[in-house]
């Protein structure tokens, strides 16, 4: 009932604030417990899920997003029962991933308490999924986590000596010039070879509802969001999308919002360890002219 509940009220919100952009925390799990890296590695302790959604419930947040980080990799499932008790105490739209590999899964987590599930390794691995899912509950419960990171050649450059940089400069003019990024898997572990844009396109016309788009480049640097890869993505595809990645400071949000058709931003460590809140954020947008839900 109580899903039902959130699932009903995102709706009318949606109705009387399409327009509304969303803030969103992140916690990503990792044995019960809410971790932060930087580049998806060297990951510390940021506290216990259910605290901290209890926290982002009364702040304000507009969802919560659950990530247990190493259950692709580890080839096990979410922690069900950690899912049950972070629904018990939110009220606003929450959307779990991780782990999450057939039809069957998907119902368990929806029927444990959560709005929406998230898929990344298992729609890459098959991506039937992601039409099977949305056929059974609708593509508004589908998200398409996609971990991206810039090919190669960058992190090539950066450890080159002089000498070198001479022979790699056209190879990666040209590559830069056509803003390739590289689809990840397995907690961003696996490349996959799989060009992000195009897998956007493909996922939307599969029936994935939302892309919750992460730039590993970019992941707790506190340098800002990617926006060169958010814009190219948001542009390429009609369905909504989370920016994730970088945030450190309020004019991050603002930039991605102004920059991008990003619907939605997503952040875990400036609210984790309470560098910014919820509604300071909210409160700098409102003041630069950008629609945020109140």
């Amino acid at each position: 009932m109580q899903a039902y509940l959130r699932i009903a009220f995102a709706h009318s919100q949606n109705q009387v604030a399409m327009v509304a952009k969303r803030i969103i925390p992140c916690l990503d799990v990792d044995r019960g417990r809410v971790v932060k890296g930087v580049n998806f590695v060297n990951l510390r302790d940021a506290g216990d899920a259910v605290k901290n959604a209890q926290f982002y419930e009364k702040e304000g947040a507009d969802e919560l997003v659950f990530l247990d980080i190493t259950a692709s990799s580890e080839r096990r499932a979410t922690t069900v029962d950690l899912v049950k008790k972070v629904a018990e105490v939110v009220f606003m739209p929450f959307t779990v991933g991780g782990g999450i590999r057939t039809a069957q899964d998907i119902r368990e987590i929806l029927l444990a308490g959560a709005d929406k599930v998230s898929l990344n390794t298992a729609a890459v691995n098959n991506p039937t999924l992601i039409t099977e899912a949305s056929r059974i509950f609708g593509s508004q419960c589908i998200v398409l986590a996609i971990d991206a990171k810039k090919q190669m050649a960058e992190g090539r450059w950066q450890r080159a000596d002089k000498k070198q940089k001479k022979n790699l400069q056209s190879a990666i003019s040209n590559l830069q010039s056509k803003n390739k990024w590289e689809v990840y898997v397995n907690g961003g572990r696996t490349p996959t070879g799989i060009d992000v844009i195009q897998w956007a396109k493909t996922a939307e016309k599969l029936g994935a509802g939302e892309i919750l788009l992460t730039s590993m480049d970019y992941d707790g640097t506190k340098d800002g969001y990617d926006v060169e890869l958010t814009s190219a993505l948001s542009r390429a595809v009609t369905i909504p999308v989370i920016a994730s990645g970088g945030a450190g400071e309020p004019e991050d949000f603002c930039e991605v919002f102004k920059k991008t058709n990003a619907t939605a931003a997503l952040a875990a460590s400036i609210f984790h360890f309470r560098q910014y809140r919820v509604k300071e954020i909210k409160e700098y947008l409102k003041k630069r002219g950008i629609k945020v839900r109140t």
